[in-house]
């Protein structure tokens, strides 16, 4: 790694931490970023790629992916969800803790850690369990998880129903510096619902999950927010009053942050194939004031980060009957076409403002040194367009698995390669 020097020459350099908007070149030696600058004068060795027409931003960071292993590694392993972030333009991605056995030790935390360094071609970031098991009773081992290498707690897709439980591990991740994510459902509330509560899920004849499901559970954390002063953040946030509760801590000083996910700024449950599989996934799609909630909380700062919550199923689990199969869609590879046809190209958002949700979001709510392209940094690089079209094909993905509502949709602009300290390990 350490002889590795690559030069992106002629890119639109967008570094949002850096304030950087320009053509410039980017030069990468020993998995640092050496020089940015106009006609750069490199070593003869070096390797040039070409970034004419394309955009050249510091390496995205997904903070909400499923890479199952270990234990399910049937849908999907570290080396493949890897490659499959690769794919989708993602440097660094969090994996969530729910695997088997549940990360909720320093044991399992070393783990991940040590396969990613001999598997992964993106760098990986475990993110430790609340509960022991995730069973929202007992605090798992958090100090050992965060000494091991977990840049959050998090018991994504169990809530923790139990709220001092909840306190309590808000005051030990303040004090250790890592945020609470919270998967925000109150299982009472939603318990056997498929899709959102609502005239659709009537007219199909579905248990619906209504949207006072998520909002009483971010109401109640952020109460617990503000007593402990922690860092708290929503997971894949998909109500507008969710919306709006997050506006106003924020005026109210607590810190709080929230992420959204591509399919809940895209599609909305009237979008739904009725018991199409692929349509399932927790939250569930909303409604439309729902949507144009989580569009406006993007333009106007509320919502700080995008993250796909990449949840990769085998097909033979997702091709069950639609109330007996698991939630949960594919995102890593479409996210940057979403992004880009949602919001980039209506002029929602400027291309500074999408990298900003990809780049420098995540990696304040996580406390992570990436996120940008300035001298001495890590050198990863996310290269992508604005204006090639290309259909997404399931079928061709790097994921195990195929669980995606995007299958043959055409995009216009996407990731073109990744480069991971120093080094191309994906291009188009």
């Amino acid at each position: 790694m350490s002889e590795a020097k690559l030069v992106i020459r002629n890119g639109r350099v967008i570094d949002p931490a850096a304030g950087l908007d320009a053509v410039r070149d980017v030069y990468l030696e020993a998995g640092r970023v050496a020089a940015v600058g106009e006609n750069l004068d490199v070593p003869a060795a070096t390797e040039v790629f070409d970034a004419s027409g394309m955009i050249v931003a510091p390496g995205f960071i997904d903070m909400h992916v499923h890479l199952r292993e270990p234990g399910f590694e049937y849908a999907e392993s570290i080396e493949t969800g890897a490659r499959a972030a690769a794919a989708g333009g993602f440097t660094s991605v969090c994996c969530m803790p729910n695997t088997l056995p549940v990360n909720d030790s320093a044991t399992v935390t070393s783990y991940i850690i040590e396969r990613a360094k001999q598997k992964s071609v993106v760098n990986v970031y475990p993110i430790g369990a609340i509960t022991k098991g995730s069973l929202g009773e007992e605090l798992a081992s958090i100090g050992a998880m965060v000494k091991a290498g977990a840049v959050a707690i998090s018991d994504d897709g169990r809530p923790v129903m139990n709220s001092r439980v909840m306190r309590r591990a808000m005051e030990l991740a303040k004090g250790h510096g890592i945020p609470v994510i919270d998967h925000c459902e109150d299982l009472n509330l939603s318990a056997g619902g498929d899709m959102h509560e609502g005239e659709i899920s009537v007219r199909r004849g579905l248990r619906g999950i209504p949207a006072a499901a998520e909002d009483v559970m971010v109401a109640r954390d952020i109460l617990l927010a503000e007593v402990t002063g922690a860092r708290y953040h929503v997971a894949h946030i998909s109500t507008h009053h969710a919306v709006a509760m997050v506006a106003f801590a924020k005026k109210r000083g607590i810190k709080v942050s929230c992420e959204a996910t591509p399919h809940h700024f895209v599609l909305t449950d009237c979008d739904t194939v009725a018991y199409d599989s692929n349509f399932k996934m927790k939250p569930p799609l909303r409604g439309k004031q729902d949507v144009s909630a989580v569009l406006e909380g993007l333009v106007d700062g509320t919502v700080e980060v995008i993250a796909t919550d990449h949840a990769p199923h085998a097909g033979s689990e997702k091709m069950q009957e639609f109330e007996r199969c698991p939630f949960g869609i594919t995102g890593l590879e479409t996210a940057i076409g979403i992004t880009l046809e949602q919001l980039v190209h209506p002029g929602k958002l400027t291309l500074r403002k999408m990298i900003e949700l990809y780049t420098t979001g995540p990696a304040r709510v996580l406390g992570l040194d990436r996120g940008t392209l300035t001298v001495g940094a890590h050198g990863d690089v996310t290269l992508f367009d604005t204006a090639t079209p290309w259909t997404y094909d399931v079928n061709k993905t790097q994921s195990k698995s195929k669980n995606s509502p995007f299958h043959g949709h055409t995009y216009t602009g996407g990731p073109v390669a990744t480069v991971v300290s120093g080094r191309i390990v994906w291009r188009r």
